[in-house]
C-alpha cells in the first residue's frame, strides 16, 4: 500500500498499530499513544519498542510520556469537537432522550462491564447516598450526537477508572458545562483544574460519594467550556500539522 500511495509519512494510533507501522522502513512513522497501550503491562513492551523505532512519538498526556522516557516526544491530547459538544437546556435534552424530567441522572464513563473503568467503585459511592431518585446511565451504544445530548441531560459525569490517558469523556463533559467527579487518573486533574463544580477525588468511596452529593444538591452548571477552549479540534490539528512539517521538510 505504501508503494502505491507513496505517502511522505505514516501516522499510526496506539502502540500495537504503531509497531506494525514502524516495521516498514520506507517512510517515517509518527505514533500517538493513547493510554491503554502503555498502561497495560502486557502491551507496554511492544508499545515501547514501537516508540523507540518511531520518527516521532505523541502522547496524549504527560503521564504517558513519563512512562516511555526515550526520545522525540510531544504531548498533544486529542481534541474536542465543539460543534457537537456544547451546552443546551437540560429539559430539552431529556425530552429528546425520553428521560424522566424529575430524576437525578449520573453518566458513568463507559460500559459497566469494562473492568478498567472500575464501575464497582462508582456503584458503591452512589449506593451510599441512599436516594432512589438517582439513576446511573451506562455510556454504551450511543452515537456522538446522542452522547452530546446525554452530556446535557444528566446531572454529572462520573469517572472512577484504574487507568486513563487523556479521557475524552471528561473533556466532552466540560465542553457541555457538565459537572465532573473523577478520581485522580490520567491528565484529569490538569484538565479540570480551577473549574467550578468539578472535583478530583481519591479512590475512597466516602469522598466520591460526598462530592456527588454536593453536585446533585446544587444542580449547577460549570464554566468548563471556557476552560478547555485550547482543546478544540482546530487548535490540536494545527499542532499536528506543525509537527508533520518538522518531519517531512
Amino acid at each position: 500500500m505504501i508503494s502505491i500511495i507513496k505517502p511522505d509519512m505514516v501516522h499510526a494510533h496506539y502502540g500495537l498499530s504503531g509497531l506494525l507501522s514502524v516495521l516498514q522502513r520506507k517512510v517515517p512513522t509518527v505514533i500517538t499513544f493513547h493510554g491503554s497501550d502503555l498502561n497495560d503491562k502486557k502491551v507496554r513492551p511492544f508499545s515501547l519498542l514501537a516508540h523507540r523505532w518511531s520518527k516521532k512519538s505523541i502522547f496524549v498526556s504527560k503521564k504517558l510520556a513519563d512512562i516511555a522516557k526515550y526520545k522525540n516526544e510531544s504531548v498533544i491530547p486529542c481534541g474536542v469537537d465543539f460543534s457537537i459538544f456544547y451546552p443546551i437546556d437540560k429539559l430539552v435534552a431529556r425530552k429528546k432522550l425520553n428521560l424522566d424530567l424529575q430524576k437525578k441522572y449520573i453518566l458513568f464513563s463507559s460500559a459497566f462491564n469494562n473492568q478498567v473503568k472500575n464501575f464497582p467503585l462508582a456503584k458503591k459511592a452512589i449506593e451510599k447516598i441512599k436516594d432512589n431518585n438517582i439513576e446511573v446511565l451506562e455510556l454504551k451504544g450511543f452515537d456522538r450526537q446522542q452522547v452530546a445530548l446525554l452530556m446535557n441531560a444528566v446531572d454529572l459525569a462520573l469517572l472512577t477508572s484504574f487507568t486513563e490517558g487523556s479521557p475524552q469523556f471528561v473533556k466532552e463533559a466540560m465542553a457541555s458545562n457538565l459537572p465532573v467527579v473523577s478520581v485522580d487518573v490520567g491528565d484529569v486533574k490538569n484538565v479540570i483544574r480551577g473549574t467550578k463544580h468539578c472535583y478530583i477525588t481519591s479512590y475512597n468511596v466516602e469522598e466520591i460519594s460526598s462530592k456527588i452529593k454536593v453536585i446533585l444538591k446544587d444542580s449547577a452548571k460549570t464554566d468548563g467550556r471556557e476552560k478547555i477552549l485550547h482543546f478544540n479540534n482546530e487548535t490540536i490539528a494545527n499542532q499536528l500539522i506543525e509537527l508533520y512539517k518538522t518531519i517531512i521538510k
